[in-house]
């Protein structure tokens, strides 16, 4: 499977996930977005699709299609996480961090939402950072991120851990400031 499948994959996936928990079949999904039940099935079967029908899709469960850096090039097979963290991603996560942007658009401009949430309500726990902020910057990267069981998911499955990259967030904000 090439990249791009990949990641048409990923998206579809997810937009299904959250159309499912809003009650929505693929035939009242497909219908909402002005699309054939048959023409969204198909969707699952190719390589590339119409922008304006991811779109459409997206619209229907208030989701949003955002451009993403390639910086993170593999991911998990649910798209959730980096498969691996390269020092050039930990710096660029760090200096987000010690930054204390709560910019939803810097978040998913660095990464997959659900792992920029996790990291997000990790940052909530550190002393001097906003956190109702962050967990607030969580629930709007992935709605549900700040409630412990997600976040123990988080912590489960996530490449980053917090031992290692807390020290060096602390010496990050150090030659920030």
């Amino acid at each position: 499977m090439n990249k791009s499948t990949n990641r048409l994959g990923v998206v579809l996936d997810e937009l299904t996930r959250t159309a499912r928990s809003r009650g929505l079949n693929d035939a009242g999904w497909a219908a909402l977005a002005g699309l054939r039940k048959e023409t969204l099935s198909r969707l699952r079967r190719r390589q590339s699709c119409d922008f304006k029908t991811l779109l459409a899709l997206a619209d229907v469960v208030d989701m949003r299609l955002d451009a993403v850096s390639d910086t993170v090039s593999v991911l998990s097979p649910d798209g959730h996480f980096p498969l691996g963290l390269d020092r050039e991603y930990e710096e660029r996560l760090l200096s987000l961090c010690a930054s204390r942007s709560l910019a939803p658009q810097h978040w998913v401009a660095t990464g997959p939402r659900f792992f920029m949430a996790g990291l997000a309500v990790m940052l909530a726990s550190v002393d001097g950072f906003d956190r109702p902020g962050l967990l607030s910057l969580a629930e709007q990267l992935s709605p549900g991120a700040s409630e412990t069981a997600v976040f123990a998911r988080w912590l489960k499955h996530s490449p980053l851990r917090p031992s290692r990259f807390l020290p060096m967030l602390d010496v990050a904000v150090e030659h920030a400031a």
